[in-house]
């Protein structure tokens, strides 16, 4: 084996990986967060979940990569555990996509693949055909690569020590922990099964060595998946273990098969001169029928993994006293797994909406310090409004980072949106603490309302209080939702102005201080600020909804 054999077999290599990467990159910029609609599409229905799973990761090319994303799902609370498994036994069958076509010598035509996806990157460079032609380039350059390598190995027989590997891999035991190994490496069982198939066309191992690393290979993306996922939170863990469990149980089926029956050669009778179909049609049967196994338990997978991951964790670790409860998993996702825009804005609408409810609770209780001037009320506003000020400093600078380091422009759009939202909530908290603040002035200046401004007061309680429960209700796709939240509005500044001429009148009869009208006219002031505020929100929340 020469020098430039060797240059290939990396060379190869390295296209091979960078295909997929490209593949996943495209993909994950053009869908961006419109993967978070996965989700809406499913209901408990095994079969829609399964094929779900394996339509996502034929398209990304990545059994590990669906896994993840389904975990991230299942943590930010988009899916359900029970959907997530049915996605995962997709994603066994989509996986095994990849080396079919592989056996189909599909690379003859993965130049032109190649060259058609650069062709969209040129001419379209930043709009969505690029991220399309970013997907159609990784593929090209995927099959490339194998092409490649399968080139270079032949010259690799060479070497005596390739028959003592054979040998080696043969062992049921060591061929399986040789394909976890492997697997580890190159983080993909996608991948590492197209460079098994490689190995086995160049006649560097054999089918009964080969089969065993397939098993592996199945066991060590599910390693990598669970490493992938060891900092989240327990549900999504338990995502990753039933997907360990599934290749496990998988593995010691099909090796016994292959052991005690003529499994192995059953399947090389059927394609005796196409070893890449025999490791494919291999790693398929290994998928489909282990889901038709276990598709009937895939709760009981469930039990056995909320038995493994219980709630110590939770109950143990102390949560700060301030802290981002939804904002977590996003700084987990910088490598670029695949979901990550979906899960992200999800996590920061739930965010958001818990910073929305904290203002909403600031402002009730503003009004009830007021008017009955507690003090001690005051207190309990101003402390939290140094919570919301937090959540606004640190929201702003996640979606800060998001904007800079965002591709898809709709994503961008969406999270610029989002920063003028919380822009607003907060400024809604502002006004909240103003009103509290009033009794002070009240105490020290001796200042009391009349009984008509008290009731003027408790209607701008009641109207506000309708106004928050309507913007959390949000349902962008219905019209009368954004008529409603206008509507509110606009009974806002109408009984603004007509309570400002009330208190006119109460001040010509004498009944109200200039002192008192002062205050009260700062009050409508924040009053009508709340009201165009949460207007400003329910458009941002229409707006996104267009990108």
């Amino acid at each position: 084996m020469g020098t430039k054999d060797i240059l290939e077999l990396l060379g190869g290599f390295a296209l091979f990986l960078y295909g997929k990467q490209m593949m996943s990159n495209g993909l994950e910029t053009a869908a961006g967060n419109k993967l978070r609609q996965i989700p809406e599409k499913l209901t408990d229905n095994r079969f829609l979940g399964v094929t779900i799973g394996a339509i996502i990761t034929v398209m990304i090319q990545s059994s590990f990569a669906t896994v993840v994303m389904a975990a991230g799902f299942v943590s930010s609370g988009i899916m359900s555990l029970q959907q997530a498994v049915w996605i995962i036994m997709g994603a066994n069958i989509g996986t095994t996509v990849t080396g079919q076509m592989i056996a189909l010598e599909i690379g003859v035509i993965a130049p032109l693949v190649a060259f058609i996806g650069v062709l969209f990157i040129t001419i379209w460079k930043k709009c969505k055909y690029a991220y399309v032609g970013e997907t159609l380039a990784g593929i090209g350059v995927f099959f490339i690569g194998i092409d490649m390598m399968e080139k270079a190995m032949l010259s690799l027989k060479e070497f005596q020590f390739l028959g003592n590997v054979m040998v080696i891999c043969s062992n049921p035991i060591l061929g399986i922990l040789v394909g976890i190994i492997f697997t580890l490496m190159i983080h993909s069982s996608a991948a590492s099964v197209g460079i098994l198939q490689a190995l086995v066309v160049s006649e560097l191992i054999g089918m009964e060595g080969a089969v065993f690393i397939l098993f592996g290979q199945n066991i060590g993306t599910s390693i990598t998946a669970m490493m992938a996922t060891d900092e989240m939170e327990r549900d999504a863990r338990r995502v990753t273990l039933i997907h360990l469990l599934f290749n496990i149980i998988g593995t010691i089926l099909f090796t016994f098969l292959s052991i005690i029956t003529p499994f192995l050669l059953l399947i090389e009778n059927l394609t005796p001169a196409n070893p890449a179909a025999q490791v494919a049609n291999i790693h398929t049967l290994f998928n489909i029928v282990t889901v038709l196994l276990l598709l009937p338990i895939g709760k009981q997978l469930i039990h056995i993994s909320e038995r493994f991951f219980l709630r110590q964790k939770e109950v143990n670790d102390p949560i700060p006293e301030k802290h981002l409860e939804y904002l977590s998993f996003h700084e987990k996702l910088q490598g670029g797994v695949i979901g990550s825009s979906a899960i992200y804005f999800n996590q920061l609408h739930q965010e958001i909406l818990r910073m929305l409810e904290m203002v909403q609770d600031n402002v009730d209780k503003a009004f009830w310090a007021f008017r009955m001037a507690d003090e001690e009320r005051f207190m309990e506003i101003s402390k939290k409004e140094e919570y919301i000020n937090y959540l606004n400093q640190e929201i702003s600078q996640y979606i800060s980072r998001t904007i800079i380091n965002e591709s898809n422009e709709r994503d961008t759009q969406m999270a610029s949106q989002y920063f003028q939202m919380t822009g607003n909530v907060e400024r809604i908290g502002d006004h909240a603490l103003k009103i509290a603040t009033y009794i002070e002035t009240l105490k020290i200046k001796k200042i009391s309302f009349s009984r008509e401004a008290h009731k003027e007061m408790e209607q701008m309680e009641q109207v506000l209080q309708v106004t928050f429960e309507t913007l959390e209700k949000v349902d962008r796709k219905n019209a009368k939702w954004m008529m409603r939240v206008a509507k509110l509005e606009q009974d806002i500044d109408d009984m603004t102005i007509q309570f400002r001429k009330n208190h006119f009148e109460r001040i010509k009869q004498g009944v109200c201080s200039e002192e008192a009208c002062i205050i009260y006219s700062e009050m409508l002031t924040d009053f009508e600020q709340i009201g165009n505020h949460a207007l400003d929100i329910a458009q941002e929340m229409l707006e996104m909804d267009m990108f």
